[in-house]
């Protein structure tokens, strides 16, 4: 879902965790990163649409990445 849904932006999107940064566009990148419940996540956007994908990649966590709680 995360790579899906910044993939719809035209900016840049970095996962920075424990000093390791990944493409966060990519999903090789994400699976990658090995970010457990509860990790600690830097979201980097950059370009020209930066605020409206932090706006939606935020929302995915906010609503629990669509899981059933």
């Amino acid at each position: 879902m995360i790579v899906r849904t910044a993939s719809r932006f035209g900016s840049e999107f970095y996962i920075q965790k424990d000093g390791y940064e990944i493409n966060g566009k990519s999903i090789i990148g994400v699976m990658t990163l090995a970010a457990e419940q509860g990790a600690t996540l830097t979201l980097v956007f950059e370009g020209e649409d930066e605020e409206a994908a932090a706006d939606a990649v935020a929302q995915l966590f906010a609503d629990g990445f669509g899981e059933v709680k």
